[in-house]
């Protein structure tokens, strides 16, 4: 009657950890043998107990056999020694690139991310604390980073703050919220789509069948592992959580994404996708933390297991971005540095979030950390400190760009490092002012911007109506409007043209510009048809005959 009883309570600890726990029941996965092991161990006391010898060996012998699978099978078939190729190996065929400004879409100013996910978490509290009846019900989730349309969002959802509230909620919380990567002023509560309302149903960390993992493994995937919840939404702003499932391809390890799931938040409806198949709406289905053990795999094993001397090992630098390059697809950025190099990286890579094709840009730079310090160190009697950069093409070349907050957490200003040369720094109030510092800061440090970056280019001819000069932060920058288009001003300065000091109004000139659609334009090159000097643009290495061939003539004329 005890062995009974004791056998019912192992069933009973098997299902309650089948429950609880999850595991995969797969090859590779430890869940399964431990459940089996825990299970297992009382049986095994009341066997001896009872002097069931015969039931005792078997039952010793399978968990000897379990502790031979969980412990020492790994050796042999995970541990990188016996390994080391096919460790590094697992991120692909790593490409060289060779031209970031082609890869790496220029962007326009309106466009740059200087919301970080602090700054988004920080205006989501304030949006929900100011709705008590929702703000005592809900939680914020994570934000995650994601295009919506043309324009760049962190989103999170509303989650249960507890049991009870579960209980009172079973039909799920009432929505997301918004915040633009790119205007702290756009936050949004999103509860209805389409006139209907939102829920979110199934969402990680709930009880019962409405927990998301426990939804998904009871429907079909318990053999299956599957890992990185990111709640999107499509382009009409449906919410979905979208899940990675993943191969262990290397024994216990080597995980590998394979294809992706997206749940209904609301229906719980599950749709499973391969790698191509994934609809276009979703911004990734490769996993971080995949992406940089992967990398640091690659670079660590260059030379297989044995390296003693570290030659050519390569590392990631700490902390991975989302950045948008041609097309629209997103990409994790990371650093690369050899090993024991603190501030200075050997190039950079991009690898595609959704293909996991990669590209190496060897080109020698700053760390994101070093980058952050120098930013921090211009205003440093402000006492501002930076968060973690975004890498852009700024006019073909390579750039941090690094918001500078105070200790409350608000963004005070804007600073722009090289990713090349970090003492190549602009710093300004907003976008536009830190962008005219750095095109001065690379100007004067023989580093100019690149016109050949891709973008559209646009030659302004007209007579001048107005020119003032500004000192700010050191740098003096000329204000030119032209007769007949009072909408528009253009900014230069000595460092583009030494004519700008010179001019006045009445004089006709030629403004090259990459960008007619601001209100406050930047000139890369200028021309004044009253002063003897030839047309100059910021490098001087560029022949300006060339570039004007490849520039859209737009003459302006006076008003009658």
């Amino acid at each position: 009657m005890r062995m009974i009883s004791t056998a019912i309570l192992s069933l009973l600890i098997f299902l309650v950890y089948l429950y609880v726990g999850m595991p995969t029941i797969n090859y590779g996965f430890w869940g399964l043998p431990f459940g089996l092991f825990l299970a297992l161990l009382p049986l095994s006391a009341a066997a001896k107990a009872n002097q069931a010898k015969g039931l005792f060996n078997v039952l010793n012998g399978t968990m000897v056999v379990l502790v031979i699978y969980m412990f020492i099978l790994p050796i042999f078939t995970t541990w990188s020694a016996f390994h080391a190729s096919k460790y590094r190996d697992l991120i692909g065929e790593v490409q060289t690139g060779n031209n970031f400004s082609e890869d790496v879409a220029p962007v326009s100013v309106e466009r740059i991310r200087i919301v970080d996910q602090a700054v988004a978490m920080r205006l989501g509290d304030k949006v929900i604390g100011s709705k008590p009846a929702l703000g005592s019900q809900t939680v914020i989730g994570d934000f995650n980073i994601q295009r919506v349309g043309n324009d760049l969002y962190w989103v999170a959802p509303l989650l249960h703050s507890g049991l009870m509230k579960w209980l009172n909620n079973r039909e799920g919380t009432p929505g997301y919220v918004m915040v633009s990567a790119t205007n702290e002023r756009d936050v949004r509560l999103v509860q209805e789509v389409d006139g209907k309302p939102v829920r979110i149903k199934y969402q990680p960390g709930a009880y019962g069948f409405d927990d998301l993992t426990r939804h998904i493994y009871l429907n079909g995937y318990m053999t299956t592992g599957f890992t990185d919840y990111t709640l999107e939404i499509d382009d009409d702003g449906h919410p979905f959580w979208v899940i990675t499932l993943y191969d262990k391809t290397i024994g216990f390890a080597g995980e590998d994404a394979k294809g992706v799931l997206t749940v209904n938040t609301e229906t719980g409806e599950i749709k499973e996708y391969s790698i191509n198949d994934a609809p276009q709406w979703l911004d990734r289905i490769q996993p971080e933390w995949f992406v940089t053990t992967q990398l640091n795999d690659w670079g660590e094993f260059v030379h297989g297991f044995i390296n003693l001397s570290n030659l050519e090992k390569l590392t990631t630098t700490p902390g991975t971005s989302l950045v948008y390059g041609e097309d629209d697809r997103a990409y994790w950025y990371t650093g690369l540095s050899s090993v024991g190099s603190d501030e200075g990286t050997v190039g950079f890579v991009l690898v595609d979030t959704r293909t996991k094709e990669t590209k190496w840009y060897k080109q020698v730079g700053a760390t994101e950390q070093a980058a952050q310090a120098s930013a921090s160190g211009k205003v440093q009697e402000k006492g501002y400190y930076s968060s973690h950069p975004v890498t852009y093409n700024i006019n073909g070349v390579p750039t941090y760009v690094v918001p500078l907050k105070d200790r409350a957490g608000l963004i005070k200003m804007i600073a722009m490092v090289s990713v090349q040369d970090y003492s190549i720094v602009g710093v300004g109030n907003n976008l536009q002012e830190s962008l005219r510092a750095y095109r001065n800061s690379l100007n004067s440090s023989g580093n100019a911007v690149s016109p050949s970056s891709g973008s559209k280019r646009y030659e302004i001819k007209g007579i001048v109506a107005r020119v003032s000069p500004d000192v700010n932060n050191g740098n003096t920058n000329y204000y030119i409007i032209i007769e007949g288009d009072n909408s528009k001003i253009y900014v230069g300065s000595s460092s583009i043209s030494a004519e700008f000091p010179l001019t006045q109004a009445g004089d006709s000139v030629m403004i090259i510009c990459d960008d007619k659609r601001a209100d406050l334009i930047d000139a890369i090159g200028f021309d004044n048809y009253q002063i003897g000097l030839e047309a100059s643009v910021a490098d001087e290495n560029i022949d300006i005959d060339e570039l004007l061939k490849e520039t859209e003539v737009i003459e302006i004329k006076k008003e009658d």
